[in-house]
């Protein structure tokens, strides 16, 4: 595609490229420039037609092109000071892309050319390069994002209800031979994927990044990949690698059929820095089109601000970096009906001057916003600058990854003395963290994993991350995991090793599951993925970060789904209202007491035992639910982490009985009446539910 065409002054909004049914319009923003070449490239690539912006409107460059259709090829020129002590950084030598691209043809082919400066020059990033990076940039696409969605539903599951899992688009379905399209969106949509995720029980999947991402060049040069996604360069566009056809709506296609599945879409997003890097990273788009309005620059404005420790940190005091974080948030909402986003390094992107401020720009941004403040909003709540960890700090309707409840759970579960009063705390909804400002007790998002981090199968048999393959020499990757192998490093045929590792995986979902809060797994999990102790698997696209289901364990599997269906059946766990062991009016119970196996009350002393090994704990309806909830009945936990135990089981009123629900000791479940004493054995959690006499 592509000719000559006639321009017109066209309009400064929308950002992007806008097919309008009779032509194109194209606006960009730039502050600093002198000057915005619109570059048109035929279907081979090759540049064919240059033309400048004709007008700009404030910082914004546009222009119109009558009769032009999607599918045509384009980027950007940017004409300007090449300054970085001055932190401009113009080369018109370099194809930029289009911020606002909805679609990109491919990925950066590393080359020098696509430096702003000559790398081989003593003076770095203070020279100037002069070759062209058209032949190794990909380009943007003129796209229509229309689809047919029909009577798309999007489920809109309450966060009380929501059970989240974390899953990687390619990772997923890599090794499904079964499924057409593995690896890619139609593979994630396919219906063994489906069938397999609504029969586990999960409501809602969380993808990681799918916004067109760089491969890193340390990591070409070692033969590896990005395969994690976190260097974003295109904050519109889906990833090619992820598409079969090349097509926006294969995207569209699998949100569809996910809400059809009653299932929601969560994208992990990263708008906290770009794929650019630091000063001696690549010009691919923010750092030519305005270096200094899009990054936050430091006192010297050759050097960036490097909150994120990815080289950059984009700066949201500009507002139109934050029209464009807010812009994009909005198209994959409206465009591409996703149901919600978690923030990587969020506390970024609430940076005011440089230091967080929850009721800065960005925070603000949402609150008001009728698009973005009806859908799922979830930080990970720190990032590597000063100030940076904030976990329980961020504004309503943000939720929380709460990395606290990952590791002292951990803990409590590898035997660590003194964990009893922690494990309390996250299993009541981490209240201190986040009962404030009429947060909901769902604020806080409960993992035991992530993708950064040990599988539940690795966290049961290493003690020691093995990172090896990464090239790193072992340095990369967290090393206090708060593992334990249960004798045996790595894999064991040894029958009691093996048993052990099953029940404390069991152990460990099960509390997930009966925290209040709102539960993430890990996709595979549920049915012992393992990643041979590689804590980072951020480059290994390929068997070592793809989902082993040839070697599922069915056991785990089914024990999952009953542990996410009693989650589900079970108001009282996953409640908006904190626990407070507050006096309920209804029946003057205490919504949340905490005992002993013998039934005695845990006394003050008792919560600093370091030779405490179980918990016991009695949770209801929280004081002062209204009417309309379902207020009856009680949930009866048993956390068992020392030797079998003897449970004295708490009275049940008139008419009503405890009935054994959930225990971790076994894959199988049956429920059955409960004895006033019940056995609790080792390394296990059991649930009972306080229910009608039939």
């Amino acid at each position: 595609m592509a000719g000559n065409y006639a321009i017109r002054a066209g309009e400064p909004y929308p950002l992007g490229a806008t097919f309008d049914g009779e032509g194109v319009n194209f606006a960009v923003f730039s502050k600093h420039a002198t000057r915005m070449t619109l570059c048109l490239f035929d279907d081979d690539g090759h540049e064919v037609f240059l033309i400048d912006l004709p007008e700009r409107s404030g910082h914004v460059w546009h222009g119109y092109f009558p009769g032009m259709r999607p599918g045509q090829l384009y980027g950007y020129r940017a004409h300007g000071p090449y300054r970085p002590d001055e932190g401009h950084r113009f080369n018109h030598h370099k194809l930029l892309m289009d911020p606002y691209a909805k679609k990109v043809t491919g990925h950066p082919i590393w080359h020098d050319a696509l430096h702003g400066y000559d790398v081989t020059s003593n003076a770095a990033d203070l020279s100037k390069d002069l070759r062209d990076s058209a032949p190794y940039m990909p380009k943007c696409v003129v796209v229509d994002p229309s689809f047919g969605w029909g009577k798309d539903a999007p489920p809109r599951t309450p966060m009380s209800d929501t059970v989240i899992y974390e899953a990687h688009v390619k990772g997923q379905t890599a090794t499904r031979r079964d499924i057409q399209h593995s690896g890619t969106f139609l593979g994630m949509a396919s219906n063994q994927m489906l069938d397999h995720l609504t029969d586990l029980g999960v409501t809602a999947v969380e993808l990681l990044p799918v916004q067109a991402f760089l491969n890193d060049r340390f990591q070409v040069d070692r033969g590896l990949t990005n395969y994690w996604g976190y260097m974003t360069y295109g904050f519109f566009a889906p990833d090619p690698r992820y598409m079969s056809y090349g097509d926006i709506a294969e995207f569209q296609q699998m949100v569809a059929r996910f809400h059809s599945a009653g299932i929601e879409v969560i994208l992990d997003v990263v708008y906290n820095h770009t794929a650019e890097g630091s000063e001696l990273g690549p010009t691919l788009s923010f750092r030519g089109l305005d270096n200094a309005s899009y990054y936050r620059l430091a006192e010297d404005p050759r050097y960036y601000v490097n909150d994120s420790g990815t080289g950059n940190a984009l700066n949201l005091d500009n507002p139109f970096t934050l029209r464009l974080v807010m812009d994009s948030l909005r198209y994959w909402v409206e465009a591409m009906h996703v149901d919600g986003f978690r923030f990587d390094l969020c506390s970024t992107l609430g940076r005011t001057r440089g230091a967080f401020d929850r009721d800065g720009p960005f925070f603000r941004a949402i609150q008001q916003d009728p698009v973005l403040n009806r859908v799922k909003m979830i930080a990970e709540p720190w990032d590597v600058g000063p100030g940076g960890y904030q976990l329980g700090a961020y504004p309503v309707p943000f939720h929380e990854w709460n990395d606290k409840y990952r590791d002292q759970v951990r803990r409590f579960w590898r035997g660590d003395a003194g964990m009893s009063s922690k494990l309390a705390s996250r299993v009541a909804g981490s209240a201190l963290r986040f009962d404030h400002d009429g947060r909901p007790a769902t604020s806080s998002v409960n993992f035991m994993t992530a993708h950064d981090g040990f599988t539940l199968m690795d966290l049961v048999s290493y003690n020691h991350k093995h990172n090896e393959a990464n090239g790193e020499d072992g340095k990369d990757g967290h090393s206090n995991n708060c593992s334990d192998n249960c004798g045996v490093e790595g894999p064991s045929d040894d029958p009691d090793i093996v048993a052990l590792r099953a029940r404390r995986r069991r152990a460990m979902i099960a509390t997930l599951m009966l925290s209040q809060g709102t539960p993430m797994i890990l996709a595979g999990d549920e049915f012992g993925n393992g990643q041979s102790g590689n804590n980072n698997a951020y480059c290994q696209d390929n068997e070592i970060g793809w989902l082993d289901w040839a070697g599922a364990d069915k056991d785990m599997q089914a024990f999952c789904k009953s542990a996410i269906a009693f989650r589900k059946m079970t108001p009282i766990l996953g409640q908006p209202r904190f626990l407070h062991a507050t006096t309920r009016l209804v029946d003057g119970a205490p919504d949340l007491f905490w005992r002993k196996a013998d039934g005695s009350p845990l006394m003050d002393g008792d919560w600093s035992d370091p030779d405490l090994r179980h918990l016991t704990v009695e949770m209801r309806m929280a004081s002062g639910s209204p009417e309309y909830t379902k207020r009856e009945g009680a949930v009866f936990a048993v956390f068992n982490v020392g030797e079998a135990l003897d449970v004295t089981m708490p009275d049940s009123p008139k008419g009503q009985r405890w009935m054994r629900r959930l225990d971790s000791s076994t894959a199988t479940q049956t429920a059955r009446p409960a004895m006033d004493e019940e056995k609790v054995a080792a390394h296990s959690v059991v649930a009972f539910t306080l229910e009608r006499d039939q």
